[in-house]
């Protein structure tokens, strides 16, 4: 069943330290990680999975242990858009886009250029309204979601950390 489109706003802010090296973005958070207030929620998204293996590292489950293994890995976490239209946690449907402001992640850590966008919807969004901005090209990544079911596990993760160890 189809629903129309809500407006919703982000709900929680990025997740950075000073010693953060990688900056990874995502489009909009999911229905299930704006209920949890933290990045990939939806025990089906195997965001965590594949950064556990990149870092050879347990896989974290409660939000707190997934802002220790970010903070242990000097991994930043944030989203291109800050609210929109959108059906579900379909990124297909977001529609009128306010975007984040990056600013404040980017002079606040350590990450440099490092930045990266976790899927095809995230990096087009950024490239559209971030790039300008920052004018840091990020490292488009296959999506971790659930729906990017052509993408078993172990070829995303064999992908990723190619492309965060390669950058270090």
């Amino acid at each position: 069943m189809r629903t129309e489109p809500v407006f919703v706003t982000h709900g929680f802010g990025p997740f950075f330290r000073p010693d953060s090296r990688w900056l990874i973005l995502g489009s909009f958070p999911s229905v299930r990680s704006r209920e949890a207030s933290f990045y990939y929620a939806h025990p089906r998204n195997r965001f965590w999975k594949i950064l556990a293996a990149v870092f050879e590292d347990g896989v974290p489950e409660e939000t707190e242990a997934k802002q220790a293994f970010l903070i242990r890995h000097r991994v930043a976490l944030y989203d291109v858009i800050e609210s929109c239209r959108i059906t579900g946690s379909s990124d297909s449907s977001i529609r009128d886009v306010t975007v984040t402001d990056l600013r404040p992640v980017l002079a606040g850590s350590g990450v440099g250029d490092r930045v990266f966008a976790n899927g095809a919807r995230a990096f087009d969004l950024y490239m559209r309204w971030q790039y300008p901005v920052t004018g840091i090209h990020p490292v488009k990544l296959p999506s971790s979601s659930p729906a990017n079911a052509a993408w078993p596990l172990d070829r995303l993760t064999g992908v990723w950390r190619g492309a965060l160890k390669g950058v270090v």
